[in-house]
C-alpha cells in the first residue's frame, strides 16, 4: 500500500509532465512539463536507491545479529564448564586430590579452547577488514605443500593416514608462507577429521592452470550434502554430520582459508562433493 501510494501520483505526474511536453501550446507549458518529468523521474530514482539501502542495512542487521548469536553461543559453552568447575572446587564438592587434578585438567583444555576460538576471531577480523599485514615473497609451492605436511603430521599424532602427494614441479606464488601455510594445514585438518577410521587417505594436488597454481586437498569422506554445500564457508558453520558425531571444532577453519586466500587474490571452493571431498585454492601464478 505505502509502495502504490508512492508511485502512482508520480506515475500520474509523469504522465501530465509528458502531455504538456507534447501537447503544450507555449513555452512555459513545454518548460513545466520538463520540469514535472525531471521532478518525477527524481523521485523515483530516490526511491529506488532508498529502497536498495534500506535493504542492504536490513541484510547486514541480520548477518550481525547471527554473528553475535553465534559467538554468544561458542563463547558461553567453555565459560559455563570452567565456571561449573570453579564452584564446585570452590564449594569442596570433590575431595580426592585425583578428582581435584581431573577437574582442573578439564578447566585448562576449557581456556585453551576459549583462547583458540578467541584467536581465531581476532585473525578472522583482521584478514576480513584488511588489516592484517601480510608479506609478498615469492613462495615455492612444494616447499610450501612440505612444510605443511609435516605440521599435518604433529596433528594427526600417529594416525594411521595415507597421503598422496602430487606437485607441478616449478610452482610459484606470491604471499605470506605463514598464512598460506595455514590455508593448507586447515584444509588437511579438515581432511582427517572428516575420513572414515577405516578410510583415511588424502590427496594433494597442486599444478598450474592458465594464470592460476591450483592446490586440491582431498579426502575419501562421506561428502558433503547438497543443502550445506553453500554456507561451509561462513562463520561458525559446521557440518551436521561434525555436530552429530560430536567431533571439536569451532566453525571458522573453513572461513578463515576463504579470507586469507581472498586477501592473496585467489578464492578458495568445493570442487567436488561425491564420496570425496575436495577444496580447491586457487592463487595467481608468479609471473616473470
Amino acid at each position: 500500500m505505502l509502495i502504490l501510494a508512492a508511485l502512482v501520483p508520480t506515475i500520474l505526474m509523469t504522465a501530465t509532465g509528458i502531455i504538456l511536453v507534447v501537447a503544450g501550446q507555449g513555452s512555459v507549458s513545454i518548460v513545466a512539463g520538463i520540469l514535472v518529468v525531471a521532478f518525477c523521474t527524481s523521485s523515483v530514482t530516490g526511491y529506488i536507491l532508498v529502497s536498495i539501502f534500506v535493504s542492504r542495512g536490513a541484510s547486514l542487521a541480520r548477518v550481525q545479529a547471527d554473528f553475535l548469536s553465534s559467538v554468544s553461543h561458542e563463547l558461553r559453552t567453555p565459560i559455563t564448564s570452567i565456571r561449573m568447575f570453579i564452584e564446585t572446587l570452590r564449594d569442596g564438592r570433590v575431595n580426592e586430590p585425583a578428582e581435584q587434578q581431573n577437574c582442573l585438567r578439564i578447566m585448562g583444555q576449557e581456556m585453551e579452547r576459549l583462547d583458540g576460538l578467541v584467536a581465531k576471531l581476532m585473525e578472522l577480523s583482521r584478514v576480513e577488514s584488511g588489516r592484517q599485514v601480510f608479506e609478498h615473497v615469492v613462495v615455492e609451492v612444494d616447499a610450501l605443500i612440505t612444510s605443511a605436511l609435516a605440521g599435518f603430521d604433529a596433528v594427526k599424532l600417529g594416525t594411521q593416514v595415507d597421503v598422496s602427494v602430487d606437485v607441478q614441479p616449478g610452482l610459484q606464488v606470491v604471499g605470506d608462507p605463514s598464512a598460506l601455510g595455514q590455508v593448507l594445514s586447515n584444509l588437511l585438518v579438515n581432511a582427517w577429521k572428516y575420513s572414515p577410521p577405516e578410510n583415511k587417505r588424502i590427496a594433494v594436488r597442486a599444478f598450474a592452470q592458465k594464470r592460476w597454481v591450483i592446490m586440491d586437498v582431498e579426502n575419501h569422506g562421506p561428502g558433503i550434502p547438497v543443502d550445506e554445500r553453500q554456507r561451509i564457508f561462513d562463520t561458525f558453520e559446521r557440518g551436521q554430520a561434525a555436530i552429530d558425531a560430536g567431533m571439536s571444532g569451532s566453525g571458522l577453519g573453513l572461513a578463515i582459508v576463504r579470507a586469507i586466500t581472498r586477501a592473496h587474490g585467489g578464492d578458495v571452493q568445493l570442487a567436488s562433493a561425491g564420496r570425496n571431498t575436495c577444496f580447491r585454492v586457487r592463487l595467481p601464478h608468479k609471473t616473470t
